[in-house]
């Protein structure tokens, strides 16, 4: 019987190297949980060095074992092993950046303490030598007793040291003389560490700070920012257009090919409208997606997004939320459930209950599909600034909307419900640099493969399911009926026609119909859902085999001949999806976190007040300037 594999636990501050330092010497090999009984993800993953197959946990970032949040206290849980089913590592590999060292030691000298076996991996040590400073490693190793190596991770160097010293951690070396305990004692320790080991400190990255006088500047960092906003809305509609219309090209092919294999009848019906036509009315807008996350990911690995939430810190400080709710908040336009789950990080409990209560309201991926559709079947496609398009301003202004209620529920909640002092905030600038094409290319496909595994189980089985409501039961239309007006009849005796009707009388005075009320119910899988299902529905009601954007806006009323989907229409169902939580996943999520069912039905209740509210009166409105 083989012996269980040797466990090494990743362990540093945040902005020290730790993911890429995992990142490379997993080979990107990661498996993602949560450990036992508490909600702090964990990522694992194998290190093949030669013949052994080390497990690499990568911990949470935390500058000390006194934890302030809940994330750095199962750091300290963990090397206790105090987590049921998560045995103690077996040895520590710790990051410091070698440019501030001072910040590391002090975590060193309490991970010495526990005696578990450790050595210190120095990251950024070029940025260190670039910056004139001089740090002689033989002598840190012999300051702390512990084996140190140098590494720049994203460039592969010093990493074959590294993995030569980890298949047996049991013989590295131990201090000596282990360091003090107190915290007074502990930091005259560190002083003489750096006075041994440090010949000459760094100076400041003059290319750092001339870039950081604009960024961090309350007036000019602010208009970057808005920018570098305006820019990233235009870039996600116009870059990503030829690629969707090709994907919906090839959609339609695949449907009407699959019709030709199968031949006439429920089988092809399936296929074609409830597999091929349901799923790929969402997966069009994959190279959005993409583009999104690529400019997401870009700005937070290039250094940019740090000084974001600097620059709203204010902002953020006047509706009762700190910097470190932006980093949570910034995560959502993701998916909500990472952006919730990025709260821990945020030490006051009641801080980090506000932010996970308005995080639903940040646009998250599975939006932009609802966006898209909407804003290019009613927003001309026009250019109103040079380059500036009137649909990537709608998008902002969207994106903005849902910024702008987050900031208003979270100075109501902080100032009724939730009120309380405030504590201080700080925040560690990362240094700019640029990231490897590697790194942003594998972090950008794991959102895509995550947003593809959706639509090949969520959506691929709400679609399937749909298409049963929306065929059965079969009735039978009146001999008079065309072969469309027969369909359309069919669609609307169905299952889902009956539900649809069932809640028309509550949305109609957003101006939504049956068929969008089927949207809406289905959308509670996931939000994304309304498009592949208003796909169903008009694929089972229109003779030729036209786009959706096309169908819904030639649908019309059949005693009235009115429009459906009416400018004020498409407004009031914009408006309703910045608003709702339409997403089991998102409140399941919340349970998790607060351990408790009120705090998700309050979310789900008050947001659906706002949602309905919002809709109704921008219906209103719209439809009298209409």
């Amino acid at each position: 019987m083989s012996a269980a594999p040797i466990r090494l636990g990743l362990v540093g501050s945040p902005n020290s190297g730790k993911t890429t330092l995992f990142n490379a010497l997993t080979g990107l090999r990661a498996r993602v949980g949560n450990y036992p009984g508490v909600t702090v993800e964990r990522r694992e993953g194998t290190a093949m060095i030669g013949a052994h197959a080390l497990r690499v946990i990568d911990l949470p970032g935390t500058y000390s074992l006194d934890p302030i949040s809940p994330d750095e206290a199962v750091v300290r849980q963990v090397l206790r092993g105090e987590i049921e089913d998560v045995p103690a590592p077996d040895g520590l590999i710790v990051t410091a950046d070698a440019c501030t060292l001072e910040r590391s030691l002090n975590l060193v000298a309490q991970i010495l303490e526990t005696g578990i076996p450790t050595c210190l991996v120095l990251t950024m040590t070029d940025e260190l030598h670039a910056r004139g400073g001089e740090l002689d490693q033989a002598r840190l190793s012999d300051a702390l007793g512990i084996p140190v190596v140098g590494v720049v991770g994203h460039r592969g160097i010093g990493l074959e040291a590294l993995k030569g010293l980890l298949p047996d951690p049991a013989a590295w070396d131990r201090p000596a003389i282990p360091p003090p305990t107190g915290e007074a004692e502990r930091q005259a320790w560190v002083t003489s560490v750096l006075e041994r080991v440090l010949s000459k400190r760094p100076g400041r990255s003059e290319r750092s700070e001339a870039i950081d006088r604009v960024m961090l500047h309350p007036v000019l960092g602010s208009a970057v920012f808005a920018v570098v906003m305006v820019l990233f809305f235009q870039l996600i509609f116009a870059w990503a257009t030829p690629a969707m219309d090709f994907i919906d090209a090839g959609v339609g092919a695949l449907a009407g090919a699959s019709r030709g294999v199968f031949g006439e009848g429920f089988l092809a019906d399936f296929v074609a409208d409830g597999v091929i036509s349901g799923v790929g009315a969402v997966v069009i807008f994959l190279p959005q997606i993409l583009l999104l996350f690529t400019l997401l990911y870009v700005l937070e690995d290039v250094g940019y997004m740090a000084r974001a939430a600097f620059v709203v810190d204010r902002l953020m400080g006047s509706v009762g939320l700190e910097g470190r709710a932006f980093v949570a908040l910034l995560s959502s336009y993701a998916c909500a459930v990472p952006g919730i789950m990025a709260a821990r990080t945020i030490p006051s409990p009641r801080h980090r209950l506000v932010t996970i209560l308005v995080a639903p309201l940040m646009t998250c991926s599975a939006r932009l599909p609802v966006y898209a559709l909407l804003i290019g079947a009613f927003v001309p496609a026009i250019n109103v600034l040079g380059p500036i398009g009137l649909q990537g301003l709608a998008l902002l202004g969207l994106y903005l909307l849902g910024v702008v209620a987050a900031l208003v529920a979270a100075a109501v909640l902080n100032r009724t419900v939730l009120r309380g002092a405030a504590i201080p905030f700080y925040l560690e600038l990362p240094p700019y640099r640029m990231p490897p094409l590697r790194l942003v290319a594998s972090q950008v496909w794991g959102a895509a493969s995550a947003f593809l595994k959706r639509a090949g189980t969520i959506i691929l089985l709400t679609s399937m399911v749909l298409w049963v409501l929306l065929t059965f039961p079969r009735v039978e239309p009146p001999a008079d009926l065309s072969p469309h007006a027969a369909a359309a009849y069919q669609l609307e005796h169905s299952a889902a026609g009956s539900v649809g009707h069932a809640i028309e009388p509550l949305i109609a005075p957003l101006g939504f119909d049956w068929k969008i009320g089927v949207g809406l119910v289905a959308s509670l899988a996931a939000r994304e859902v309304i498009v592949s299902t208003l796909a169903q529905i008009y694929a089972a009601s229109e003779e030729d085999e036209i786009s959706l954007r096309q169908a819904i806006q030639n649908d019309v009323y059949p005693d009235t001949g009115e429009p459906v989907f009416t400018n004020a229409t498409a407004a009031s169902l914009l408006v309703f999806f910045v608003f709702a939580l339409q997403c089991m996943s998102t409140l399941a999520t919340i349970r998790r976190e607060t351990n408790s069912w009120g705090w998700p039905a309050f979310a789900f209740g008050y947001l659906l007040i706002l949602a309905y509210g919002a809709s109704f009166l921008t219906y209103r409105v719209v439809g009298a300037f209409a």
